[in-house]
């Protein structure tokens, strides 16, 4: 190659001095065209940057050393190879045995296609985090691992690490047209802790953590951990049989768990997994929900302000740790549901906000971009690269992690616009009204390829407004949630449970009127630590009542009553203990055997009232069907504290009916008031239907019966349906007949029958006047649902203020 003079000569006319400043001074976007080889005339140039380095050799892979010429005092290398044909190499860094051989960064291609950029700043890249963040693999026979991150208004970012002392000099990474930077580093391994050093427009050099890592440094430390994610899995039963899973028609029952909580102290992962599996599954939960677990930087918020949308909280244990979790839920028959928040992000000088010296992820206006109860920043979903990010949040997971389902907290604070702000704080949609355009179109894209690339998972949705069709069909305007937290209802129930039985009659609406709007979505019935935060008690000890045996009587009411009514269950931890135990082992497991329980939950065919006018006895009846007429089960349910014995209750046909449920049973802790032997249908009206059992009727408690076997009508005579008539007292108790006075000008056929024409009257009076206030009271929540959206949504139901 001639003498050393001639070849720096040769490498000095070849270097291009403005670029080589640019790498010096730490502010080069594209190091890849000039680190690295370069083909050039008379040979291949090589040139490496090691600052603060005199020595620097070049060993080619037939055991060559070429020493590199120094052509910056600040650590600029270069030699000039003959040939055409990059071959293999390796640096030799410093001299005697201090010196190190390491892989050149810049001699790896790209891994990112051009196809992939165009997906990512499209809004439809679900699976950047397969590229995206740090991830080992071997390029070229050598193991190593690949980084990639979007700051488009960066002027320079580099990996900074172990593995380079953490010098932002070293390892520039290389910028896409899309803004994404990316670079191959050789010899990182596993368990290694990175950043990024990100150089901004302003001039500004800072740290900040891998939005797309998989894994981060235990808490209070910030860093990114390069994950080793080769797990071997052993649910491949449970997901391929999850593709099948629906929703519709099927029983589930969530077992909301918060692992802080629930585990032990300092327990992981792995220590957890087998004990909330066994106890989920002994119990007959069809799922678990755990509160979020994606990092998060304080404790306080239970992981509701997110600053790793990727990654498993590094409380419990490393990402292969909480698959063994989810794998070892799915080996007990169990679905893994996860809270995920994509609305907000926590603020933090090492996460998401001003990533890139910019408003990257967040709005730059405050009244869009800054979440008014929590302090936590508001994603702008108008920006492609950022729904990109969420939707690939969302596989992760899924696809990752296997998880099953996701479950979206506070919705509202998502879809509109002035959600906890007053008049001047927030900024109309290009139409002048108050609803997040982009969000909604967020939430329908999401919903739909999930649903098209991962059937069988559950997307859930907490919305406390009334927003409409949030389960409805995406490509109709709906919101393609497959469930929705039935807010309402609970919290009706929850204020009418706790009054005491003597002054619940005049509160009988409340029970009531979730029917009125049940099936306008998919509703799932949510008792969860919401009700027990913020200064509330346990369920148990918010219930009425001065001894311990009416609390827990109350309790058990509530459980059977929410069970059967129309609706997906969960139950938050620590609600299920002690006595509870066998009792909600009982209940989950009729709720899952008995299909109409479960069947019809989202079609009116479903459900039917027997009685809803009783306030004075607080007794509420009702049908729950089946596809079948053999799955009918009648439902009673005494919220007085009062027993009724030999008690008519309407059925709708005719023949036997056994009880298959009483939440009073001796064995649940109850006063015994059941019903042992099958009830036979008379022919006796009551409830404005042609047959009718008698019934003894527990306090405080639910009865279900099953329709077990039709048979003819069996009339009775007279005297025996006016006796019928007079207990329930439909018919006064004179002598035999409606009005002494009447006695003698009518037969006893006749009295009876003017007494059901009397009480006909009087009963479709009381209907129409409950329609009216129904009607009245529907219109009035309407109003104040209106209300609440126009002024701001309101503040104080702020799902996510409440966390913080």
């Amino acid at each position: 190659m001639g003498t050393t003079e001639t070849m720096e000569s040769m490498i000095y006319d070849l270097m291009d001095w403005a670029e080589i400043e640019a790498v010096v001074y730490a502010e080069e976007s594209t190091p890849r065209k000039i680190l690295g080889p370069q083909i050039v005339d008379g040979g291949i140039l090589v040139q490496a940057f090691y600052p603060d380095e005199d020595t620097v050799s070049v060993r080619l892979e037939d055991g060559t050393v070429l020493p590199m010429v120094q052509e910056d005092e600040a650590g600029f290398f270069a030699v000039l190879l003959s040939g055409r044909k990059v071959p293999d190499y390796t640096y030799i860094v410093g001299s005697g045995k201090e010196a190190k051989e390491e892989k050149d960064p810049y001699a790896y291609p790209c891994q990112i296609t051009e196809k992939e950029e165009v997906k990512f700043t499209s809004g439809i890249w679900r699976n950047a985090y397969e590229k995206m963040g740090s991830h080992l693999m071997e390029i070229n026979g050598c193991k190593g691992a690949y980084f990639a991150l979007w700051a488009p208004d960066a002027v320079r970012v580099s990996v900074v690490g172990d593995f380079n002392d953490w010098d932002g000099r070293r390892y520039p990474m290389n910028r896409l047209d899309s803004g994404i930077y990316e670079l191959f580093i050789p010899g990182v391994e596993a368990g290694c802790f990175y950043k990024y050093e990100i150089k901004s427009r302003a001039g500004m050099v800072y740290l900040k953590a891998d939005p797309y890592a998989n894994e981060s440094q235990q808490m209070p430390e910030a860093a990114s951990v390069v994950a080793s994610l080769d797990y071997k899995w052993g649910d491949e039963k449970w997901m391929k049989e999850r593709e099948s899973r629906s929703v519709s028609g099927t029983p589930v029952a969530v077992y909301e768990v918060d692992l802080s909580a629930w585990a032990e102290e300092e327990a992981t992962y792995r220590e957890i997994a087998p004990k909330l599996a066994s106890h989920a599954a002994a119990l007959g939960y069809t799922d678990v929900e755990l509160l979020p677990v994606m990092e998060y930087p304080e404790d306080e918020t239970k992981g509701f302000g997110t600053s790793g949308f990727f990654a498993p909280t590094s409380r419990y244990g490393t990402a292969k740790d909480f698959m063994y979790l989810v794998d070892t839920i799915h080996k007990a028959g169990l679905g893994v549901i996860l809270d995920w928040n994509p609305g907000s992000f926590a603020r933090g000088n090492d996460g998401l906000s001003s990533f890139d010296g910019t408003c990257l992820y967040e709005h730059l206006d405050p009244k869009k971009g800054v979440h008014p109860g929590t302090d936590q920043l508001i994603f702008n979903y108008g920006r492609k690269e950022v729904v990109s990010f969420l939707k690939a949040s969302a596989a992760c997971w899924l696809n990752l992690f296997h998880a099953d389902g996701l479950k979206v907290s506070d919705l509202a604070s998502t879809l509109y616009l002035n959600y906890g702000r007053r008049d001047g704080e927030w900024i109309a949609n290009m139409y002048g009204s108050n609803e997040n355009l982009e969000a909604l179109d967020f939430f329908r894209g999401l919903n739909r390829e999930i649903h098209q690339q991962n059937p069988g998972v559950m997307m859930i949705a907490e919305e406390q407004t009334g927003f409409p069709m949030v389960t409805g069909d995406p490509d109709k305007e709906g919101l393609g949630f497959d469930l929705k937290w039935n807010n309402g209802c609970i919290d009706d129930y929850m204020r009418y449970i706790q009054l005491d039985p003597l002054f619940r009659g005049s509160h009988q609406e409340e029970l009531t009127f979730s029917m009125v709007y049940n099936y306008s979505e998919k509703f799932m019935l949510s008792l969860s630590h919401q009700l027990t935060e913020n200064g509330a008690r346990s369920f148990l000890k918010q219930m009425p009542g001065g001894k311990a045996a009416l609390k827990a009587a109350n309790l058990r009411l509530t459980y059977a009553y929410l069970l059967a009514h129309p609706g997906k269950k969960l139950l938050t931890w620590g609600q299920d203990g002690g006595e509870m135990t066998t009792y909600v082992r009982d209940l989950l497991a009729l709720y899952k055997s008995e299909r109409a329980l479960h069947e019809l939950d989202d079609a009116a065919d479903g459900f039917e009232w027997i009685s809803n006018l009783d306030w004075k006895r607080n007794l509420l009846v009702f049908l729950r069907k089946g596809s079948s007429l053999k799955d009918t089960l009648l439902v009673v349910a005494n919220f007085s504290n009062l027993e009724y014995d030999n008690f008519l209750v309407g059925v709708p046909y005719p023949g036997k009916y056994k009880e298959i449920f009483n939440s009073d049973a001796e064995e649940y802790g109850g006063t015994g008031a059941v019903n042992p032997r099958v009830k036979l249908s008379r022919a006796v009206e009551q409830d404005e239907r042609q047959d009718s059992i008698k019934i003894r009727i527990a306090p405080l408690a639910v009865s279900i019966y099953k329709f077990t076997e039709p048979i003819e009508r069996v009339e009775l005579t007279p005297a025996r349906r006016r006796a019928a008539l007079r207990k329930n007292g439909i018919v006064s108790r004179a002598s035999g007949s409606v009005k002494p006075a009447e006695k003698k000008k009518a037969t006893k056929a006749e009295a009876v029958k003017k007494v059901k024409e009397e009480a006909g009257k009087k009963v479709e009076a009381v209907k129409k006047a409950v329609k009216a206030e129904t009607e009245k009271k529907a219109a009035t929540v309407r109003k104040t649902v209106a209300e609440k959206v126009k002024k701001n949504t309101s503040g104080k139901s702020t799902t996510a203020a409440k966390k913080k």
